[in-house]
């Protein structure tokens, strides 16, 4: 592709690269150097934050959050509800959902407003990785530097550091933020386990009763 075609192809301005095909709304917040793609929707009062890349065909609903360098593969369904933090990265095809007890009518016939259901509000802690394809179940906590595996369904919270895959999602161990395995040090006294990565040597902290938990 040359470069005339690039610059038609692609709007400039001192916030934002957006792509002529994406569809962002005027009211949406989008910090500077951030890259949204082709055939992403960006809806109203939606904020994303700075150096932040929307790849093809994302979505991202009205009043969501995310924050800085935040990644977003293809065709990422993020819903009305959800918070993204800082350094987070979506996998392919992940979706985010935002009713546990979805109906399109009410039991009278009528469609279904948006005062009709209760919203399930989620977060996504700083650095945390979901993989290609996995569901994240409204109403949840993924804790910082965690990493869900391709495929998963997440219907609960899940620990800083851990790593979790299934259907549903269960803990499998924990990870490092270089994203290798954590391997047990030492098991203190007040109710925490040191874990040390083999491959960087860094040493974290996590719950005694989350190590238990280990699959």
């Amino acid at each position: 592709m040359d470069e005339e075609r690039i610059a038609s192809e692609i709007l400039m301005n001192s916030q934002a690269r957006i792509h002529a095909t994406a569809d962002v709304s005027p009211a949406a917040e989008i910090g500077a150097g951030t890259s949204i793609w082709h055939q992403c929707q960006v809806r109203e009062d939606a904020r994303i934050g700075r150096d932040c890349i929307l790849s093809k065909g994302v979505y991202v609903d009205a009043g969501v959050e995310l924050g800085d360098n935040v990644k977003v593969q293809n065709y990422v369904s993020i819903y009305h509800g959800v918070t993204i933090e800082d350094g987070v990265f979506c996998g392919p095809h992940c979706v985010f959902t935002n009713d546990k007890r979805p109906r399109a009518i009410n039991v009278d016939g009528t469609l279904k407003r948006s005062d009709d259901w209760a919203l399930g509000e989620t977060r996504v802690r700083t650095g945390a990785s979901i993989g290609a394809n996995a569901v994240i179940v409204c109403g949840v906590t993924i804790g910082a530097w965690a990493m869900i595996g391709a495929g998963s369904v997440v219907t609960r919270d899940v620990p800083d550091y851990a790593l979790v895959w299934g259907n549903p999602a269960r803990l499998q161990g924990f990870v490092c933020p270089c994203g290798e395995n954590l391997e047990l040090l030492h098991k203190g006294e007040a109710g925490a386990v040191a874990l040390k990565c083999q491959a960087c040597g860094e040493e974290v902290e996590v719950n005694r009763s989350d190590w238990e938990r280990i699959q």
